[in-house]
């Protein structure tokens, strides 16, 4: 591969596995507490007769700010990052390995090869770092305080209290929302950010440099965050729900209506889109470009990957 520049370069799987870790994990510390706000405001008014604390997304961060401090628009982060170690690693790392993998190694790359390929790596991720999301959840969604009103203290202390109060199923409650919100956002993010950007190469004067991948990441967000936001929602509540709380995901979903409406499934949309929006286009930036540098290192210098 000798003379080929470094975007020219075929990146191998372990690059983009890395890669997408690694540029998932600079995302979130730019965009958590746009997160934090998210599941703030996706939780509120769970309970009758509580009081409406957030409004708006500045609103709720000025709120957390203003009562807990700002180190509290953090909490949860090392889980955060826990999980996007694990979950984007598999679910965007491998995306195209298991593209190529259902296509036969086909140069044609139907919308259907792409959908398949991005629910197969969500629910793979799903799997393996739900707990780390349960517990990034948790965090988020209690306010700070000192003394016995606080659940967790510790990121390790909230996964042994888990298993302890709620056995090992506690750490994976939720999966099955989460497994259909991440093949959703899969599907819409991976497969939109592809198209987008197989587009406008296409059809525009870009080229696959950073106009290009922020365009595309940004139109990914928009797209992800109006087709996931109500899954999202139930995900939130059942995860941080009590013990007994909810029977199912379906009825945390059905008492959601019940209780609040239909538009109680897009709480938070605007922090979420925020959120969503700027992650991707932080994370398919850096990711395009790590994948650059590691395959110049591995052109240049011999590194194994």
């Amino acid at each position: 591969m000798v003379g080929f520049r470094p975007a020219d370069v075929p990146p191998t799987a372990a690059v983009k596995f890395i890669g997408a870790g690694t540029a998932a994990c600079i995302a979130d510390l730019f965009t958590f507490p746009l997160d934090t706000a998210k599941v703030r405001l996706q939780i509120q008014g769970e309970e009758k007769g509580t009081a409406v604390r957030y409004r708006g997304v500045f609103g709720t961060i000025t709120t957390i700010v203003r009562t807990e401090g700002a180190r509290s628009l953090y909490n949860g982060l090392v889980a955060g990052l826990q999980r996007q170690m694990s979950f984007a690693s598999v679910r965007i790392g491998l995306y195209d390995s298991v593209k190529s993998f259902y296509t036969k190694g086909s140069d044609h790359v139907g919308i259907g090869s792409r959908l398949l390929a991005g629910c197969t790596t969500g629910a793979m991720a799903v799997a393996l770092a739900q707990p780390t999301d349960v517990v990034k959840v948790r965090f988020q969604a209690q306010a700070s305080s000192s003394g016995p009103n606080r659940r967790y203290h510790g990121t390790m202390q909230a996964y042994k209290t888990i298993a302890k109060e709620e056995g090992m199923r506690g750490l994976w409650r939720g999966t099955g929302p989460n497994i259909a919100r991440n093949a959703i956002v899969n599907c819409t993010e991976l497969v939109t950010y592809d198209l987008i950007k197989d587009a406008l190469l296409k059809n525009t004067p870009l080229t696959d440099d950073l106009p290009c991948h922020v365009t595309s990441a940004f139109g990914a967000g928009f797209c992800t965050t109006v087709i996931a936001s109500p899954v999202d929602v139930v995900k939130t509540r059942y995860m941080n729900s009590a013990l007994g709380q909810y029977s199912s995901a379906l009825n945390c979903a059905l008492a959601m209506v019940t209780k609040e409406g239909p538009l109680a499934f897009y709480k938070g949309f605007m922090p979420s889109f925020l959120r969503l929006g700027s992650w991707n286009v932080v994370m398919f930036v850096t990711y395009e470009q790590l994948k650059r540098a590691m395959m110049s290192a591995r052109q240049n210098y011999g590194t194994p990957l």
